[in-house]
């Protein structure tokens, strides 16, 4: 057993804890020794830890909750150090601190064309999981330092950062998602299931079998594992399969003590048990990604809880969801660029990137079509963006998003200020949108009417801020920067002379 070891890849970060020596590294992490309350306090802590993006915060100290039981917020936040600005997101993924945005999507989006590397199933005996196993009367959720994050929440959301797993009644399928998941009491779980997200899916056939659905929780899981779990990769592909293939070594799972579900070895917290077809209790209200405050709760089903494993000392990872940037836009809106880079490249489309915006909170998708789409697909924009929309919109990684900006690829999609100028002068005002009705969309953003909100449909667009098709090629407009507004030499002269200019 490797278990926490490097393995063959070095860059292979398998466990919370080895995530967080890295980020130590880079000065990426603030111990915070001062004791803290669970209700609010932690929370707000972390929410203003991302506003200022200062290090995530590690609290060693919590009211109320045994010694040595911590928590540790913001893990997929950004840093305000412009070196490390993704630092959380790459590391996590098996890349060096200071690579680039587009170098993780590109990542994710290369690993999509492996074949799957199933994991390797390793004897609990030694499994850090394993350290402490809680059965029958034992079993205390409230044992955890479980956060109340927001103001208005409905409870305190112990899943935020975990993975769920889920598997179909004939053994074929694994899933691993991200919903979240509020804490009842001492053995109850009340459970977010999309019905048409993938956990939703396997939640009706078991329910067509007539048996609550076997379930574990995993948090504080390997770094890499919640971006997988954010993908939007098809159905019945396993994200722990695909997340090996990603590191060309497989991942180790331990088998769950009461559920037939293997779970990360190296988690560390694991809570098992059945969610119910019938029983049901209020959940919510929760500041979600969309960024503004949660109004309402709903009965939702419950998960009662057969057992907990976990590590001596354990760590639980929360996400303090809201304005951007958090975890939900880098956890969901890079594996999605990524996922809809691969289907555009995939079915031969030119187009050299794309992005999630983080700050509009994963509501605008950029895809940035090379500059020389026009001559090599014999298209106007219209024609091309409409066949875009026509393959996103109907896949899964579609599924949440609305507002796609389709822009050439002569800017950095990951830079916001040139995001905005490159769509507010190139989109015409009056037949820039190509509108796609009644389509697939999740419930959560503010901009959705009731009914919309109830059937999970509404209209998408796509905003044309293409000019290849517009000009002729010699007189495309050129960005008017040092690069093109100035000759090279020029160019280069300022460069090299830059310091002796008197700037630092």
């Amino acid at each position: 057993m490797d278990l926490e070891g490097q393995g063959r890849n070095p860059a292979h970060i398998k466990s919370l804890r080895d995530f967080l020596a890295a980020l130590q590294r880079i000065d990426e992490v603030q111990g915070i020794d001062k004791e803290v309350d669970w209700n609010l306090e932690m929370g707000a802590i972390t929410r203003r830890s991302m506003d200022l993006r200062a290090p995530a915060p590690l609290f060693n100290k919590i009211k109320g909750i045994e010694a040595g039981f911590r928590a540790f917020g913001a893990p997929g936040g950004l840093s305000a150090n412009s070196k490390y600005k993704y630092s959380r997101v790459a590391l996590a993924l098996g890349l060096p601190a200071d690579a680039p945005p587009l170098k993780v999507v590109e990542a994710l989006k290369k690993a999509r064309s492996k074949p799957p590397l199933p994991p390797r199933i390793v004897p609990s005996k030694g499994a850090p999981c394993k350290q402490n196993v809680l059965l029958g009367e034992e079993i205390d959720l409230l044992r955890f330092p479980t956060p109340l994050i927001h103001g208005a929440d409905g409870g305190r959301y112990i899943q935020t950062f975990g993975l769920n797993i889920v598997r179909t009644p004939d053994g074929s399928w694994t899933n691993w998602s991200i919903n979240r998941m509020m804490q009842l009491d001492r053995n109850r779980i009340a459970c977010l299931i999309p019905p048409n997200q993938h956990l939703g899916i396997i939640h009706a056939k078991w329910k067509e079998r007539g048996e609550p659905t076997p379930i574990a929780v995993a948090l504080g899981v390997e770094p890499g594992l919640p971006y997988v779990g954010g993908m939007p990769i098809p159905e019945g592909m396993d994200e722990a399969a695909f997340l090996g293939a990603y590191f060309g070594e497989p991942l180790e799972l331990v088998r769950a003590e009461t559920v037939e579900i293997d779970v990360p070895a190296t988690a560390e917290i694991v809570i098992e048990g059945h969610i119910s077809h019938a029983e049901t209790a209020m959940e919510g209200p929760m500041d979600e990604y969309p960024g503004y405050v949660g109004e309402s709760g709903s009965p939702k089903p419950v998960l009662t809880v057969s057992a907990i494993t976990f590590r001596t000392d354990p760590i639980l990872p929360f996400s303090t969801a809201g304005a951007p940037v958090d975890e939900n836009h880098t956890g969901w809106g890079i594996p999605h660029a990524a996922e809809i880079l691969h289907l555009l490249q995939t079915a031969d489309f030119p187009v050299g990137a794309c992005w999630m915006v983080l700050e509009s909170a994963c509501h605008w998708l950029v895809i940035a079509a090379r500059t020389d789409w026009h001559e090599m697909t014999g298209l106007d924009s219209r024609a091309f963006g409409q066949r875009i929309g026509e393959l996103i919109f109907s896949s899964k990684a579609g599924f949440g998003i609305a507002k796609v900006l389709l822009i050439e690829n002569d800017i950095n999609v990951t830079d916001v200020e040139q995001v905005v100028w490159a769509f507010a002068s190139r989109a015409h005002p009056s037949h820039g949108e190509i509108y796609f009705n009644e389509e697939a969309q999740n419930s959560l953003p503010v901009f959705l009417d009731s009914g919309e909100k109830f059937t999970y449909r509404t209209t998408k667009v796509i905003h044309n801020a293409l000019l290849a098709d517009r000009f002729p090629v010699e007189r495309r407009p050129k960005r008017s920067d040092l690069e093109n507004g100035w000759p090279a030499s020029i160019g280069r002269q300022v460069i090299e002379n830059w310091r002796a200019y008197g700037y630092r």
